[in-house]
């Protein structure tokens, strides 16, 4: 049972709560234990009663029902709230766009327990009827539906990469001197995976097949499985599976071939594309098959018939970003607003991970729900960074701030307080619900504005939950190119915002890239490499990955932009 677990089961006992109308002050209490339990840095699972109330903002009253979770996965006042609530009204609850007391009125009034019969009562027109709604509610949750119709059974990338090492090993395991290997989505590491390939090498399929028919979880669909595709479902997490097997002397190129997207293979430069060249005849690696066709070898990562044409003989192999490039992790929150860790302890564990700087941006006033800072708070704080750099060694913590964009694109704070940070991450958190012009305007507005160092997560989508605002790219992308505004590649993996198919036009307008953790705990450093994983798709460059650039230049850079 991780933090994460408890705090999910808090966060549903909120909802249920505020559905069934419970009284406010004992709501808003929920709210607030989540808030601190999001915040706690040691594992909740292995500490008593006493050491859980002893923990700043845990009362014993809250420190009981954790030990209760952890001893039997849930506690006595949810379970009597799940009782009252059907199963299918909780999940109306996950609909985005609407909240708890919206589906309590929907229940209560029309008698909807279940996303069909909301969907039903939506094509009918009831729901607009509802005091309250109207049409534009309504087209909420229909689009609410069907966003969330389309993301079942996708997992994101970070989610699944643990279980696919898992996944290689128990077959490694129980077909011992087999050639096996992970192939499609999860080897070109796209941002959301809703199928697990694996290649199998074998002269034997039938006795290859059998073996994994025993294995434990897996439920096979036979109507789409073949004497050398075995299709089905892993049941304990739900991922779609595929074992596809070949002769061996074809695994290397099968592999090849599942690993590429179709774009890829349809590449070509001459009279014959990737395909063809691989279905033809065994290759000996996969740099000379690249060269057959005139190709610098492509990354698995970058098999997308995106720029790969770019990575022509003729043309110099340009650098594409690696972990081992970044020097420094910038857009991170400490304890002065929502994050876990002090930016002491931050900067330390970027120091641990072989980092040259850190740049702390906690949230702005405007995010009163994040804990944002008044300017107080941010003056006690760039008191604090002075210190921690008067004691550091070869090592730098730089003075930001995530400001809010406002609903007129303007930024947080007075002009004085805006110039006393190093650099300054834009980024918008409320007043979602924009169509294109609005909030293009919005964010050029606040792209224009000369203390704008980056543009943060451009589009505020969270993958799987929230589609981001609609947004005309290029205008935004030339707008960071006419103010020197650096564009974040938000490497949580619930972000990865900016997507990685607008990088081409970003690079040919010249702006840098920076790839930002938007870390608010210690562990959320290390997401630098999904980051990573995302640029690297779109063969980005190094040199064009700002926070590539050492202490001295980013510095220097910051003063220039100030």
């Amino acid at each position: 049972m991780t933090n994460k677990d408890i705090a999910s089961i808090f966060k549903l006992t909120t909802k249920l709560l505020e559905l069934h109308d419970e009284n406010v002050f004992k709501v808003k209490a929920y709210q607030s234990a989540v808030f601190n339990l999001e915040r706690i840095e040691q594992t909740l699972a292995t500490l008593t009663l006493d050491e859980l109330s002893s923990i700043e903002n845990i009362n014993k009253n809250t420190a009981s029902k954790i030990v209760e979770i952890i001893e039997t996965g849930s506690f006595s006042e949810l379970e009597k709230l799940l009782e009252t609530t059907p199963s299918g009204v909780i999940e109306l609850l996950e609909i985005p766009g609407i909240g708890p007391k919206k589906v309590r009125t929907i229940w209560k009034e029309l008698d909807v327990t279940s996303k069909e019969a909301l969907l039903e009562a939506c094509q009918d027109n009831r729901i607009a009827t509802l005091k309250g709604f109207g049409e534009k509610t309504q087209q909420t949750i229909i689009d609410g539906l069907a966003y969330l119709n389309q993301q079942e059974g996708k997992f994101l990338y970070a989610e699944v990469e643990s279980y696919s090492n898992s996944l290689l090993l128990l077959l490694q395991k129980e077909l011992p001197n087999t050639p096996i290997a992970l192939a499609g989505q999860i080897i070109r590491k796209l941002e959301v995976i809703d199928l697990m390939t694996v290649v199998i090498g074998s002269d034997k399929a039938s006795s290859i097949i059998k073996v994994i028919d025993k294995l434990p979880y897996f439920k096979k669909a036979p109507s789409h499985s073949s004497p050398f595709i075995w299709r089905g479902t892993d049941v304990e997490i739900g991922i779609q599976l595929e074992f596809k097997i070949y002769a061996t002397a074809n695994f290397q190129k099968e592999v090849f071939i599942n690993s590429s997207s179709i774009q890829h293979l349809k590449l070509s430069l001459g009279s014959e594309n990737i395909y063809e060249i691989v279905k033809k005849a065994p290759f000996e690696s996969e740099e000379k098959l690249y060269d057959s066709i005139g190709l610098h070898f492509v990354i698995p990562e970058a098999r997308e018939g995106y720029r790969e044409h770019l990575l022509t003989k003729e043309k110099p192999l340009p650098e594409v970003i690696e972990n081992a490039h970044l020097k420094g992790v910038l857009h991170n929150h400490s304890t002065y607003s929502d994050g876990k860790n002090t930016v002491l302890e931050m900067a330390e564990a970027c120091i641990e991970r072989g980092y040259q700087y850190f740049g702390i941006s906690d949230h702005s006033v405007t995010a009163s729900y994040a804990g944002g800072l008044d300017i107080d708070r941010v003056e006690q704080q760039q008191r604090e960074i002075d210190t921690i750099n008067s004691q550091l060694k070869d090592f730098t913590v730089f003075k930001g701030i995530e400001s809010d964009i406002l609903n007129d694109g303007s930024l947080d704070y007075p002009t004085d307080i805006l110039q006393s940070f190093d650099f300054i991450v834009s980024s918008i958190h409320s007043n979602l619900k924009m169509d294109e012009a609005t909030a293009t305007n919005r964010l050029i507005k606040a792209i224009e504005n000369p203390y704008t160092t980056f543009l943060g997560h451009a589009t505020g989508r969270l993958l799987l939950k929230r589609e981001g605002y609609p947004l005309n790219f290029e205008k935004i992308i030339d707008a960071c190119a006419a103010n020197k505004v650096i564009i974040e590649l938000n490497a949580n993996p619930r972000r990865l915002d900016i997507d990685w198919r607008w990088m081409d036009y970003i690079l040919n307008k010249n702006v840098l890239l920076s790839i930002n953790p938007d870390a608010h705990v210690i562990t959320g450093i290390d997401d630098m490499q999904y980051g990573v994983n995302v640029a690297r798709k779109a063969l980005v460059p190094k040199e064009m990955i700002f926070n590539t650039k050492s202490t001295t230049e980013v510095a220097a850079y910051f003063k220039l932009k100030k």
